[in-house]
């Protein structure tokens, strides 16, 4: 599969695009991200992505030397460059070159990088039977300390949970924030079904606020289904009906069980099988007939 990358100005391919090793990104992983969805060859939500982008850059002291909208233009020419119709485009945005201390005023400009590639989290037969979940000791990081709502290029709390997975052997994990609710998973978002309610963690348990996670809220608004956002712990994992994540790497991904508990049938619900069929039905529209 062909990978296209935009470094600062140039275009080239996987084995030629390199950074600095003075780059504080590398460093410090100063910096922030956003990842995207291209499907039939069209970005998805790509505004709604790159004003978190955006804003996340605001929020941490680091401009961005382009608006907004050449930055759209651009990564719309680098999906074209890519010749793929379904792919994964990451934006990277760094603090720039600078020198071994830390202070930002020594890196006088960004790095900007767009990279166009292909992504798949897990094989298609996790998908067919569901995720093995278990939780993780490891939390996400005080929301104090910094504010989920930037997504920035330090994941490495969410890279130790992911660790933790792996040597439980689970496909994911679950998990929580420092006072024990439930959060996230390590880069999706969690939903839970109850009685007919769909329900996932609010914005202020410290999650990063999913832009496929405002999707399955519309989805759902659109299917007439009641929908909360209101704290969890594991408990309602556990007792759930159906659970799922949501991410824009994940889409929409059954949890078959949790810490050992079998999650509701086991397969997946009836709810997460409609939001899933109403995603697809999003994100790939069946071609007009002719």
């Amino acid at each position: 599969m062909p990978t296209t990358v935009w470094l600062d100005g140039q275009w080239l391919d996987r084995d030629s695009a390199a950074v600095s090793v003075f780059d504080h990104g590398l460093l410090y992983g100063d910096g922030v991200f956003e990842g995207i969805r291209v499907y039939g060859g069209a970005a998805f939500r790509l505004q709604e992505h790159l004003e978190r982008l955006y804003d996340s850059a605001q929020a941490i002291w680091l401009t961005i030397p382009m608006p907004i909208g050449e930055m759209t233009a651009l990564t719309e020419e680098a999906v074209r460059r890519s010749g793929l119709d379904d792919a994964y485009i990451r934006h990277i945005i760094t603090r720039g070159v600078g020198d071994l201390g830390l202070d930002p005023r020594k890196c006088p400009a960004p790095t900007v990088i767009i990279i166009v590639d292909g992504i798949r989290l897990w094989p298609a037969e996790v998908y067919e039977r569901g995720l093995r979940v278990v939780t993780a000791g490891t939390p996400i990081p005080h929301r104090e300390a910094l504010s989920p709502r930037v997504k920035s290029l330090n994941y490495l709390p969410h890279i130790l949970a992911k660790i933790e997975g792996i040597h439980a052997g689970a496909d994911e994990v679950l998990m929580l924030d420092s006072g024990g609710s439930v959060a996230e998973g390590s880069g999706q978002n969690l939903f839970v079904v109850k009685k007919g309610i769909l329900r996932t963690p609010p914005a202020s348990a410290g999650i990063l606020k999913g832009v496929t996670r405002d999707v399955v809220l519309e989805l759902a608004r659109d299917a007439g289904l009641p929908a909360e956002e209101v704290p969890l712990n594991r408990y309602d994992v556990y007792t759930a009906d159906e659970a799922f994540f949501s991410g824009t790497a994940a889409e929409i991904v059954y949890i078959r069980e949790v810490d050992g508990r079998v999650i509701g049938s086991g397969n997946a619900g009836t709810v997460t099988r409609d939001l899933a069929r109403r995603f697809q039905q999003l994100v790939r529209p069946a071609a007009p007939r002719r």
